[in-house]
């Protein structure tokens, strides 16, 4: 019996021994990462972290062209811009997004501008009581008196729906009291009844 005991000892011992290099110096059942799946797991970790682009916020503004409605007749039509606020008030980036005249797809769905081309934004003042913008006078050449009072209404549209102040133009750093070769005569602060004051 004795024998039989010693026996069982010795098992024991060597289960014990076969445990304890198991759980501590035998083969490892950690899996690693080989370095290409430490930069994928890097790379998920980076699309989830919000990048400074992604809190850039997009807002629109609306710029008013010319176009024909469904009857043929022409109309003042809002279209948008996206607006992002690093570019600074949204008053000036709609200024010189009408400045800049409708794009390519716009034109080809029958909306233009009677801006001149070679009109160009000097700069634009807004102050709590009024907004001044000053462009070149290149704004006041050509397309006759019609031609004039559009632009003088898409200018005057496109300011009203961004901004609730008087407007005053002023072309080549002079205010407008009369503009274009046929000396139309405006009133200022603009707004939309001009023509008939």
């Amino acid at each position: 019996m004795n024998n039989f005991l010693k026996i069982g000892l010795i098992i024991v011992l060597v289960l014990a021994a076969i445990y304890v290099k198991m759980a501590f110096f035998g083969s490892k059942d950690v899996i690693e990462e080989t370095p290409q799946q430490q930069q994928e797991e890097v790379t998920e970790n980076k699309e989830e972290t919000p990048t400074k682009e992604d809190e850039i916020k997009y807002q629109i503004v609306n710029v008013f062209f010319i176009a024909h409605n469904e009857n043929g007749e022409e109309v003042y039509r809002a279209v948008k811009r996206e607006y992002i606020e690093e570019y600074g008030s949204k008053l000036k980036f709609a200024i010189k997004s009408l400045i800049n005249g409708p794009t390519d797809k716009e034109k080809k769905a029958g909306v233009y501008t009677e801006i001149p081309s070679g009109t160009r934004l000097i700069s634009i003042t807004e102050s709590p009581s009024r907004v001044v913008i000053n462009l070149t006078s290149d704004f006041e050449n050509g397309g006759g008196t019609d031609g004039i009072y559009k632009r003088l209404f898409q200018l005057i549209k496109t300011v009203k729906i961004n901004s609730n102040l008087p407007l005053y133009l002023q072309l080549d750093g002079k205010q407008v009291d009369v503009i274009g070769g046929e000396g139309i005569m405006i009133n200022q602060p603009l707004n939309e009844d001009f023509a008939n004051e």
